[in-house]
C-alpha cells in the first residue's frame, strides 16, 4: 500500500509540473528566454507559428507560477519585457536535455 501511495504522489507531482510548463508553447518560450530578457514582439518572432493570443495566455500562466517576470515601461505604445525568474532559470538543464533527446529521437 505504501508503494501505491508513493506512485500516486509522484503522478500528482508530475501533473502539477505539467500544469506549469506543459503548455504547447511553454518550453519554447522558456527556451527563448534562456538568452536573456525579451520583448513581447521578439518572442513572437522567435517562436514560429505561435499566435498572439496563445503567447499572452502562456506568459500569464508562467508569470502566475513564478517562471517569468513581466516588466512594463511607460512608453507609447507600452513596452513590455519578459525575463526568467530564478525558478525559471533552474529549468534550463532539464529543457536542454529534452531538446537533445528530441534532436536524437524525434527530429
Amino acid at each position: 500500500m505504501d508503494k501505491k501511495n508513493n506512485k500516486n504522489e509522484s503522478r500528482c507531482a508530475l501533473q502539477e509540473i505539467l500544469d506549469v510548463i506543459g503548455g504547447k508553447w511553454s518550453m519554447s518560450i522558456i527556451y527563448a528566454l534562456f538568452t536573456g530578457k525579451k520583448r513581447f514582439s521578439e518572442l513572437e518572432r522567435l517562436i514560429p507559428n505561435i499566435n498572439t493570443r496563445m503567447l499572452v495566455k502562456e506568459l500569464k500562466n508562467m508569470e502566475a507560477n513564478g517562471i517569468v517576470t513581466r516588466q512594463v515601461f511607460a512608453t507609447v505604445p507600452p513596452t513590455v519585457e519578459y525575463t526568467l525568474t530564478t525558478k525559471g532559470e533552474k529549468l534550463q538543464p532539464s529543457i536542454n536535455e529534452l531538446h537533445k533527446w528530441g534532436l536524437e529521437f524525434v527530429g
